[in-house]
């Protein structure tokens, strides 16, 4: 019998989130003024429009994080949360690598804050000592946690080190308009994994990738602009999409990257048992899954895509990681991840970036 040969493996070993505790119901717009993009109040109520994007995307609720805390705090609790789960000692972290896009924010102040890094203020956070943990922000758009799962895979398969901690944290709700329907989609929230080197001479945890960036004719599908409110005071830029045309972009593209990893990793369609995608839009999630499914040659079930989005909102880069630690601790009813269950994460988000990572659980 030929013996296999072992090689190095991206498996995580540990998984946290920061779910905050404050709920924002569907039931606390009916009071907003919501204007259109040429600053003219709606015509239809409040009820209609609540209950037009509830219908579009799937969210009842979402949660937003305490008046006193920022990106960096939810990103500190959830990276807490993987160590306790991943039974590492923290000082043997060789990175920290923290997705986010607009940095810490506060309440009422609608400035990022970068300086120092969102990683190094984890760090700092931790109380970890050993200066070769190296602390690093990704910003990414929406999939810049994966992305940075993947930044992890290459130093771990490299052998040029053995732990890397990757966090997604955001605070959306401090950077949207309230003035502009869009905003009763965003939510907050952090979610942290721990990747460990592994040697196996079966392939096990990451099994490939593929990314792409749309930047020539796709990159301003999401931007910063003015409040909708025509009678708003002052110069603070708010997030603005494109919805209808970001529909219609991650409909037709993220199929083509998913299909790309799994031909990288060398597997079916009917070998994966779920796929974690980025929660942004329930129906966009489920259609974007039927036309993976049908270029694949499978037949798409629900019970493929666990999703949270119901009651958590799109958190943008903590939607991933939280979506895992929530199935890996029991949270998410039916949904297990079995050993040896090829899974799939992947992302779409402001760039127009796309991701998709192939995986086996160990």
């Amino acid at each position: 019998m030929v013996k296999m040969e072992k090689k190095l493996y991206s498996v995580i070993i540990g998984t946290g989130s920061y779910v905050p505790a404050k709920r924002v119901s569907n039931d606390d717009f009916l009071n907003k003024t919501f204007f259109d993009a040429n600053g003219e109040k709606l015509k239809k109520s409040n009820q209609e429009t609540i209950d037009k994007l509830s219908e579009i995307t799937g969210i009842r609720e979402r949660r937003h994080a305490a008046n006193d805390q920022l990106a960096s705090d939810l990103a500190h609790l959830a990276a807490e949360d993987a160590i306790q789960s991943a039974g590492v000692d923290r000082e043997t972290l060789d990175y920290i690598i923290v997705a986010h896009n607009f940095g810490d924010v506060r309440l009422g102040n609608v400035r990022s804050d970068f300086v120092p890094s969102l990683a190094a203020r984890v760090k700092h956070k931790l109380g970890i000592v050993n200066p070769k943990t190296v602390a690093y922000d990704l910003p990414f758009g929406c999939p810049g946690w994966l992305q940075g799962v993947i930044h992890a895979n290459y130093y771990l398969r490299s052998g040029d080190c053995r732990r890397v901690m990757v966090i997604g944290a955001e605070t959306l709700s401090r950077i949207s308009d309230p003035h502009d329907r869009d905003s009763m989609i965003y939510a907050d929230g952090a979610g942290a994994t721990i990747l460990e080197a592994v040697s196996s001479d079966k392939p096990v945890g990451i099994l490939a990738h593929a990314v792409r960036s749309d930047t020539l004719e796709h990159a301003y599908m999401l931007w910063m602009g003015k409040s909708c409110d025509p009678q708003h005071q002052g110069d603070e830029l708010y997030l603005k999409m494109d919805g209808h045309k970001l529909y219609e972009y991650a409909l037709k593209t993220v199929p083509l990257v998913v299909k790309e990893s799994l031909e990288k990793a060398g597997l079916p369609i009917s070998e994966i048992k779920k796929v974690l995608i980025h929660q942004a839009n329930g129906k966009m999630d489920e259609a974007i899954l039927k036309r993976l499914f049908k270029i694949c040659g499978g037949e798409y079930k629900p019970e493929v895509m666990p999703m949270t989005i119901s009651w958590l909102g799109n958190s943008s880069v903590a939607t991933l990681p939280t979506l895992l630690d929530l199935i890996q601790k029991g949270k998410m009813n039916d949904h297990k991840l079995e050993s040896g269950a090829a899974i799939v994460f992947s992302s779409v988000g402001a760039g127009m970036n796309i991701n998709s990572v192939v995986y086996r659980m160990p």
